[in-house]
């Protein structure tokens, strides 16, 4: 991609992914990118768990009601948490990161998507951070956000139609209806 706009434009949210695992050379370049992200304060309370053991993303997969099952065909599972007593603002920091990751995949040629574990409950109307918390292990502190599931993209998608851009939602000075 040559420019930044070009890379927003391609990424989309992937949810089938080849059976092929990816190379520990991209995993370590989505990583670098991950700790390189921006927080409050250079607080960095992120923390990242990786997850690539086809059982464990099986039972992860299972951690929502709805929209989770795309994890368990995912080649690598990204907890993104953060540790709640560092900041108080561990929500932005970790949801800039996980973007930061989704986008250094989507210029090495991975797909990604977001799943989203906070505030969201199991098919048994459990806690999903509670569930996600227990199967890997998590301390109490950390929040868990999201579920990045990544892998070699099985489909295609078209780039962002840039004709369905919502240019009403821009307000130049104060809101106007």
């Amino acid at each position: 991609m040559d420019n930044f706009i070009d890379l927003v434009r391609q990424r989309r949210s992937t949810r089938k992914f080849m059976e092929t695992t990816i190379s520990p050379d991209l995993v370590a370049e989505l990583m670098r990118a991950a700790l390189m992200s921006p927080s409050s304060k250079r607080s960095n309370p992120w923390e990242f768990v990786l997850v690539d053991d086809a059982e464990m993303l099986k039972k992860l997969s299972l951690s929502k009601k709805h929209g989770s099952a795309l994890i368990e065909g995912a080649s690598l599972g990204i907890v993104v948490i953060a540790d709640k007593t560092q900041s108080d603002v561990w929500v932005e920091d970790a949801s800039i990161a996980a973007l930061i990751i989704q986008l250094q995949a989507e210029s090495l040629g991975l797909g990604s998507c977001w799943v989203q574990i906070r505030n969201r409950r199991d098919p048994e109307d459990k806690d999903s951070e509670k569930l996600v918390r227990e199967l890997l292990g998590i301390p109490e502190q950390y929040g868990v956000l999201c579920i990045l599931a990544l892998g070699m993209k099985a489909e295609q998608k078209k780039p962002f139609d840039e004709s369905k851009l919502q240019w009403e939602k821009l307000h130049l000075g104060h809101y106007k209806k």
